[in-house]
């Protein structure tokens, strides 16, 4: 069973981190939306953060996690957002279980094919050794000559924590999959999939990752799409303007 944390008491919504992340990097977020009146549920995907790990990392099983997820705690119909890989889980869950989804918000992905980008990441995290590189300090030095971008360090050395307290650091995410299959993540939604469904797709003014010239793919999969900008953001446009996102994800499903 998929790791969450559970708050509040209305509609049950969601939330589903991108790749390398984890259910706290949206802890102030899911708690405005528990005061707008949902139950909110922020979930660790599969070799993220408190969840299991498995050599198994694709769409397919983490589709089948997620109705798993639904199906124990007896949510009936959800609202879900997802962010990056938590959108693409999303996307790929909402067009084979539609019965078990009602609006579906997607944060700065779209259902194309993206090839392999995270290369520079990778290198850096399997710069760390954890027998040698001892505190938060080592680790992030380890990581700086393939990672010159403070921000992305500082979201990835999130998931650093005390294996054994005061002795090993480790990574909470599974990278020993993660280095097998890092190719999964870039999958398109398949030719013929339907979600005809209330969807959002929000995208960053400083992200690639929603161009122009998705929109028509995006309307042929999600005839009801609408698609938003969130200003003075980029990837992690739920980070970098909350305040925006918020006000465009709560309009939506309010």
């Amino acid at each position: 069973m998929l790791h969450s944390v559970i708050q509040g008491e209305g509609k049950p919504l969601l939330i589903i981190h991108g790749y390398l992340g984890m259910s706290d990097n949206w802890k102030t977020l899911a708690g405005q939306y528990v005061a707008a009146g949902f139950q909110t549920h922020a979930i660790d995907m599969r070799n993220h953060g408190k969840s299991f790990h498995s050599d198994e990392f694709t769409y397919a099983v983490m589709v089948q996690d997620l109705v798993e997820y639904i199906n124990h705690y007896g949510l009936g119909k959800v609202d879900i957002i997802g962010h990056s890989m938590g959108g693409k889980v999303a996307m790929f869950f909402a067009v084979q279980y539609p019965q078990l989804i009602d609006k579906l918000v997607v944060a700065d992905i779209g259902p194309k094919y993206y090839k392999p980008h995270h290369q520079d990441v990778m290198a850096a995290l399997n710069a760390v050794d954890f027998s040698v590189h001892t505190d938060r300090a080592a680790v992030e030095a380890a990581m700086e000559p393939y990672l010159p971008d403070w921000g992305t360090r500082q979201f990835l050395l999130k998931s650093v924590y005390w294996v054994e307290p005061g002795k090993k650091l480790g990574f909470r995410f599974n990278l020993d999959a993660f280095n097998k299959v890092v190719e999964n993540i870039g999958e398109a939604l398949p030719e013929g999939a339907v979600f005809h469904e209330p969807t959002l797709f929000l995208r960053g003014d400083k992200s690639s990752y929603i161009k122009d010239e998705d929109f028509d793919l995006i309307k042929l999969h999600f005839p009801q799409a609408e698609i938003k900008t969130i200003h003075n953001s980029g990837h992690w446009l739920h980070a970098e303007n909350p305040a925006d996102f918020l006000a465009e994800t709560l309009e939506f499903l309010k």
